[in-house]
């Protein structure tokens, strides 16, 4: 049995071997191996011939070349200089050539060009802030298709209620319509993953929603800090007040307004959730429109989170 083991190992070994590249796993290098799933992901991306596309994260090129194929330009965004060796022999004297960009770094700090459809296999380990970064981006672009952890896709999708719901949930949603597409099992990478994977495909909604992000977020993080408590609870950690207490007294300063000597933001807080109905309620089964309708209440009582 053990001579089996060690056969299979050394012909896994030999096909990179072949190949001349030792898959970095720590900085999240899991090559898409199968076909069948290169061309879901390119499916549910609905390319035009006119596109522009920015793939994060290209390998070997798997998916590249397909993009090349279906897109006016493809743009490639890879951090290991290694695979993009790899991809630039592999496109070298072909048509594609000319309609391939590759920029060289780490797509978190890369100014990203124009793009109309994004598609990425992502290192796991940047999902979130690149999540971010891309509903951030302007201009508008019209879909991403990505591949995530199984669970981490889950957030993304989950719903209030859910045991997975989170800050990261209701801030992606505010700012996207959020699918999940497909799972992907560990075996369709070379080398496998720990876990299992999914592909996500999320559309900016545009116009944006006419909030301030920073505000919003300020309010989401304190309230999902403990999503379980009653926001009565949640708000009254020393740190919290400190801050809105410090917020609300600038805000008073800009707009020439007295705080009175016997201020209490304690008092404040609770009057406001009381008011809006909040007091007794937990942020894990808050939607979208009970936070607008809580900030709203905050920021007119002076209130402010950035």
């Amino acid at each position: 049995m053990p001579k089996v083991k060690a056969e299979k190992k050394n012909r896994q070994h030999q096909e990179v071997k072949n190949q001349g590249i030792m898959f970095n796993t720590g900085m999240g290098q899991h090559i898409l191996k199968n076909p069948l799933v290169v061309n879901g992901i390119i499916e549910k991306a609905a390319l035009r011939p006119t596109d522009v596309v920015l793939e994060v994260g290209p390998g070997t090129g798997n998916m590249t070349v397909k993009l090349l194929e279906k897109a006016k330009k493809v743009v490639a965004c890879e951090l290991d200089g290694r695979l993009v060796a790899e991809l630039q022999k592999r496109v070298q004297c072909t048509p594609m050539q000319a309609k391939l960009q590759i920029l060289v770094g780490d797509v978190l700090k890369t100014t990203l060009p124009f793009f109309d459809v994004c598609v990425a296999n992502l290192p796991y380990q940047i999902s979130s802030p690149f999540v971010f970064k891309l509903l951030l981006h302007r201009p508008f672009f019209r879909c991403a298709v990505l591949m995530f952890q199984r669970e981490f896709a889950m957030r993304l999708v989950a719903q209030p209620g859910d045991k997975l719901y989170c800050r990261l949930s209701i801030n992606t949603q505010l700012l996207a319509r959020v699918d999940h597409l497909m799972k992907v099992g560990k075996n369709n990478f070379r080398p496998p993953p720990k876990v299992e994977s999914s592909v996500v495909r999320i559309e900016p909604k545009n116009p944006p929603p006419p909030v301030n992000f920073q505000e919003w977020d300020g309010l989401v993080r304190i309230a999902f800090v403990r999503k379980n408590k009653t926001l009565n609870a949640g708000f009254k950690s020393t740190a919290v007040e400190q801050l809105l207490e410090k917020n609300y007294r600038i805000h008073c300063s800009v707009n020439n307004v007295e705080v009175p000597d016997d201020f209490s933001i304690t008092k404040k807080i609770e009057s406001v959730l009381q008011e809006a109905d909040f007091s007794e309620k937990r942020a894990r089964s808050m939607d979208i429109d009970d936070f607008m309708v809580l900030l709203h209440a905050f920021n007119a009582a002076g209130i402010h989170f950035s």
